[in-house]
């Protein structure tokens, strides 16, 4: 039984998407404008399946956050600026929009409930449970609100060396997985 629960405990996280859709994101930033990136640069320089990393920018992508560049030299590019996209608007693209906590209104089978006299206040008065937990949620929705792209690529620059900031954008820009 306490492996079931702990499973289900997990399936509360956010997918590793999250984290891969942030990095790539977070290298687009320095992009020179009409300059795109492809996908195969993308899961080469980060180790892991085009085919996945396809999966999360077609995500993005139906979120607005990135454009799909046609042709050979084609990729994607960022839509908005890095202070206009934020974290919650990647985890929203990656997981979607729907609340974590799920209120089955389990009081409603209490085996002592006289359903059918119940009151209205028990009736029509919100589970106090479900309200909290939304409410943390909501928080947890601002604080990611409030966290963007731009914020992320500033903190990353006062700690990479500009040397490796350096190498990493030609590594893309010279397209070292084509």
């Amino acid at each position: 039984m306490k492996s079931k629960q702990y499973k289900k405990v997990n399936s509360l996280q956010f997918s590793v998407g999250v984290e891969y859709a942030l990095h790539c994101l977070l290298y687009m930033v320095d992009f020179p404008a009409g300059k795109s990136v492809g996908i195969k640069d993308l899961a080469a320089y980060q180790g892991i399946s085009e085919t996945y990393l396809s999966k999360v920018y077609t995500k993005l992508t139906k979120a607005g956050i990135v454009k799909s560049i046609p042709g050979v030299k084609g990729g994607y590019e960022l839509t908005r600026t890095p202070e206009a996209i934020t974290f919650w608007d990647v985890v929203e693209a990656i997981e979607g929009a729907s609340y974590f906590f799920r209120c089955v209104e389990i009081r409603q089978k209490e085996i002592l409930l006289d359903k059918e006299n119940l009151p209205d206040s028990h009736k029509k008065c919100p589970c106090l449970i479900k309200v909290v937990m939304l409410e943390a949620e909501e928080q947890m929705r601002q604080y990611l609100r409030a966290k963007t792209l731009a914020w992320l690529h500033a903190e990353v620059q006062s700690k990479v060396p500009a040397g490796q900031r350096a190498a990493t954008l030609d590594w893309f820009l010279r397209g070292r997985a084509r």
